[in-house]
């Protein structure tokens, strides 16, 4: 199967092309020429599967052959060795937990099948220079991508964060590992981070130097295992006996590809109702589904790190899986909630129902409760342990978080950190030295 730039559709590659070079050489994000629609049997018989299962068939169905089958199986059954559960809280709201990865956040789950993946074609190619892996990250992405591609030979990964901007235990999961992971100190915003990526790609003499790929969610290799957990969450409320004929899924936001994934689940054939895209006050699609204008701006410090991004990069997928402005808005609905808000709704749930939300969860369990409505079934992504932002939490419960185990490993170990000017001359001239 090939893969088309969304800027340009006449520009074609194969999978391993879209994954390793992980966007366009126009800027274009790679999307599937076509994605089979799964069968209705099995849809009926899903409730028998595992997760691994689950993850192996619509691994194998979306990429249509593209991986040998015994690769991908290994692929699969690697990445998804932890628990996805759906819980039902006090409240009784579903909360799909997808944070019981190696770094607690939901991005292990896309980044862990990446790595796997870059890794079988890197092993098929012994004349590639080293792999040099590039991410930007708020927090949650660089230690996901760290700890996925850490002491794999022949890769480099470098981790862009904003300075001031990631907290102490998140940067401790990247900063902490050397070896083949640098993280790098940027004296500028994530959106800067971003952007130095991105020039990156575009800059003729670095590619010719060295091999860049991204593992941002601009490459589609993060957007395949992240449909599996949609599928995952249905089977689950099927093995309850919940009625799933009205399923309605809450995604909290911010480059959107965590939602682009659900919207090509639904295209292959998962029976789902709507999508509710959730922000922080950095709101760029809640204000186009509002207006109709998409107008990125400069990112706004949240308590809820991981949404805040300005320039949502997936944004051109969502627009070419639903095609339009008016079918975008009878697809999805949005939200948006300032820190106050995230703050009244952390408590106020862990009061009432005993259930502790972290920052970024708690937008989309607000946005359940007013949207969801009778004879719906929703279901909230919870995509980070609360105690990955420990000082946050203490302040709004007022007790004491235990960090867990998975956390607690990282922090006693020193930093080891390259800071940088916010400038793509002083980024390029790193690369190059380390090339």
């Amino acid at each position: 199967m090939l893969y088309h730039s969304s800027n340009n559709h006449q520009h074609t590659a194969t999978l391993e092309q879209a994954v390793t070079k992980g966007l366009a050489p126009d800027g274009g994000l790679y999307m599937p020429d076509s994605l089979p629609r799964l069968p209705k049997a099995f849809l009926r018989n899903m409730g028998d599967m595992t997760l691994q299962e689950v993850a192996f068939a619509i691994s194998s169905f979306a990429l249509q052959g593209d991986v040998p089958a015994d690769v991908l199986r290994n692929i699969v059954f690697d990445a998804f060795d932890f628990d996805i559960p759906l819980v039902k809280t006090a409240g009784g709201h579903y909360v799909l937990e997808l944070f019981h990865g190696p770094t607690m956040a939901f991005k292990d789950v896309g980044t862990r099948f990446m790595a796997r993946l870059l890794d079988h074609y890197r092993t098929r190619h012994p004349e590639w220079s080293t792999l040099n892996v590039l991410v930007p990250t708020s927090g949650d992405t660089g230690s996901a991508v760290a700890n996925s591609f850490w002491t794999m030979p022949g890769v480099n990964v470098y981790v862009l964060y904003p300075r001031g901007a990631v907290n102490k235990i998140q940067k401790s999961q990247f900063a902490t590992l050397g070896g083949n992971v640098t993280a790098i100190e940027v004296n500028g915003s994530f959106d800067d981070c971003k952007s130095l990526v991105e020039d990156a790609f575009m800059d003729p003499e670095l590619n010719a130097a060295m091999r860049l790929t991204s593992a941002m969610s601009i490459n589609y290799a993060r957007i395949i295992p992240q449909m599996v957990y949609y599928f995952w969450a249905y089977v689950q409320l099927v093995k309850q006996h919940v009625d799933v004929s009205k399923l309605v899924f809450v995604v909290p936001c911010s480059n959107l590809g965590n939602l682009a994934s659900g919207l090509m689940a639904q295209a292959m054939g998962l029976p789902v109702k709507r999508f509710v895209s959730v922000e922080n006050q950095n709101n760029i699609f809640y204000n186009y589904v509002k207006t109709g204008v998409f107008t990125p701006k400069p990112t706004q410090y949240s308590i809820a790190p991981a949404l805040d991004a300005g320039c949502p990069n997936n944004f051109e997928r969502v627009v070419e899986i639903l095609g339009n402005y008016e079918n975008i808005c009878r697809h999805i609905h949005a939200y948006s909630y300032d820190d106050n808000q995230i703050v009244e709704t952390i408590q106020k749930t862990y009061r009432e129902e005993g259930y502790l939300l972290d920052p970024h969860t708690a937008v989309a369990y607000r946005a359940l409760g007013e949207d969801v409505q009778p004879g719906e079934t929703g279901v909230v992504l919870a995509t980070a342990h609360p105690a990955k932002l420990k000082n946050v939490m203490e302040r709004i419960i007022e007790e004491p978080l235990i960090l867990p185990a998975q956390l607690a490993r990282f922090i006693s170990a020193d930093l080891n950190v390259t800071k940088m000017p916010n400038g793509f001359t002083a980024f390029k001239r790193l690369l190059l030295d380390n090339a």
